[in-house]
């Protein structure tokens, strides 16, 4: 089986991490080193990791804007050999919008990874049955805009361009139902289409699949996605954690069915699940990206403590640092990871650096309110589409809380039990905030059930419904709960 062949490959470039890191290093330098970025950081100078620290400061989007709209206007060479190939358009939530270069050089990996996944999949599995149907990525658009010789759109429309032929001809939907802007109307055509057809690998962020799910079971009027497809066999995912989708997916599908996580972001693929035995991604260390890692605790402090990949430790959270033969240099992609694994390098994504709760000084992150969420839900038979946690500071003659913005697809027997388990999970797995609680400093979470459809409607009041647009999970601050009141 071909899938074997590719896994062999996969498994030795997991045995040489550390060397393909250092390769990558060095090309990364040589090959930039005449571009306007390298000749403003004296890459000529850089002989070694510790050179690179000095001259390459860590730094978010705001620092390379200059550069990436210097290269999006058509300069070339400016952070990278030439001009970009695309400009893939992204955007936060709360942020504006941002072009992340991919180039001649990165391009390749955005799907090759995609199907090095699968392919471990099929390898462990011993079978290729999922190859002789039809897959779907629930995607954004594929047109694309060219604009000063540079084609921009969506990653996931950018990457349905890079798909091989032999793989394209089981992939749907066609084009004119690809295309088309409106998400609600665009996944009533998805389910027009696919209901007929044999769907054995469907693939996209848990809550729009949940939503092409509920689709077809409402177009066909049965009970399970499996008595429409009974041959869908994978559920390919990335993105957010799943482990709050998991029972309401797999109560649509029939059955709990192998699924494969993944890590694509527009400033590259970083690692996807490469068993169903181990926890954690595999981090892929030859796809043209240098690493490096930043302990969150000193993230933000004068003096950031600033790795490479063979100085990591396990069970440490850690802000993640890009270096890519895109051009992205100290690029903080603003996600936070830590590993499980060093044999080889396994990691999971814990949240985003500045998606935290810390109106108290008991820093909550992404990791503790999914796991929570998820601990909730098993106990009570509850299941959810989506949810949003912030601080509520002033309240009027009672102490102050957490509060939950909670779409529920099925509500619990008894919400007050529900309320009680997820907020001791929070304190078993934060001693900060059990301490608060404990010292009458915060009262319990406080749950705000929403009706259905309040996140659709606040996704699309933002332009950002469907796709890879996802909804951050928590803030600091009362930014999206405000507008979220507005809808309970």
């Amino acid at each position: 089986m071909y899938a074997r062949f590719v896994v062999k490959g996969i498994r030795r470039d997991a045995r040489r991490a550390l060397r393909n890191q250092e390769n990558i290093f060095r090309n990364l330098i040589r090959t930039a080193r005449s571009t306007e970025f390298g000749k403003d950081h004296r890459f000529e100078r850089i002989h070694r990791y510790e050179d690179f620290k000095r001259h390459v400061p860590v730094g978010d989007y705001e620092i390379l804007k200059q550069y990436i709209d210097r290269a999006a206007a058509g300069e070339p060479n400016v952070l990278w050999p030439g001009k970009p190939k695309f400009l893939a358009k992204t955007s936060g939530t709360t942020s504006g919008v941002k072009l992340i270069p991919i180039t001649k050089a990165s391009a390749p990996y955005h799907v090759r990874s995609a199907m090095q996944g699968v392919f471990c999949y099929l390898a462990d599995s011993g079978s290729a049955d999922v190859l002789n149907g039809k897959l779907i990525f629930l995607s954004g658009s594929p047109k694309l805009k060219m604009v000063n010789g540079i084609f921009i759109g969506r990653l996931s429309g950018i990457v349905n361009h890079l798909v091989p032929g032999w793989l394209k001809r089981n992939q749907v939907p066609r084009w004119k139902t690809n295309i088309i802007e409106d998400w609600e109307v665009k996944v009533e055509a998805i389910a027009e289409e696919t209901i007929p057809l044999d769907m054995r690998l469907i693939s996209g962020i848990p809550a729009w699949v949940q939503m092409y799910f509920e689709k077809v079971l409402e177009k066909t009027g049965k009970e399970t996605i499996l008595e429409v497809f009974p041959h869908f066999s994978i559920f390919v995912y990335g993105g957010v954690n799943f482990e709050p989708y998991k029972a309401k997916i797999y109560s649509l599908i029939g059955k709990q069915v192998p699924s494969i996580e993944t890590y694509p972001a527009s400033e590259g693929f970083i690692a996807y699940q490469d068993t169903q035995h181990e926890p954690g991604m595999l981090l892929l260390t030859n796809n043209g990206i240098f690493y490096e890692f930043v302990t969150t605790d000193t993230y933000f402090s004068e003096n950031p403590v600033r790795i490479p990949l063979k100085d990591v430790e396990l069970n440490v959270n850690y802000a993640l640092i890009l270096n890519t033969n895109a051009g992205l240099w100290g690029y903080s992609i603003g996600d936070t990871v830590k590993f499980v694994s060093k044999d080889p390098y396994r990691i999971v994504v814990t949240g985003r650096i500045k998606h935290f709760i810390s109106a108290f000084g008991e820093h909550v992150i992404s990791e503790e309110v999914d796991a929570a969420m998820a601990y909730a839900c098993a106990q009570t038979g509850a299941e959810i589409f989506e949810f949003h946690v912030a601080p509520r500071i002033q309240v009027e003659n009672e102490l102050p809380y957490h509060e939950w913005f909670i779409e529920f697809t099925k509500e619990p027997a008894d919400i007050q039990r529900f309320r009680d388990e997820l907020d001791a999970e929070m304190r078993r797995r934060n001693i900060y905030y059990e301490d608060l609680i404990a010292g009458n400093i915060l009262q319990k979470a406080v749950i705000r059930a929403l009706p259905r459809n309040s996140f659709i409607g606040y996704m699309k009041s933002k332009g950002k419904l469907g796709g890879q647009n996802k909804v951050p999970r928590l803030m600091n601050d009362r930014t999206i709960a405000e507008e979220l009141e507005q809808m309970s």
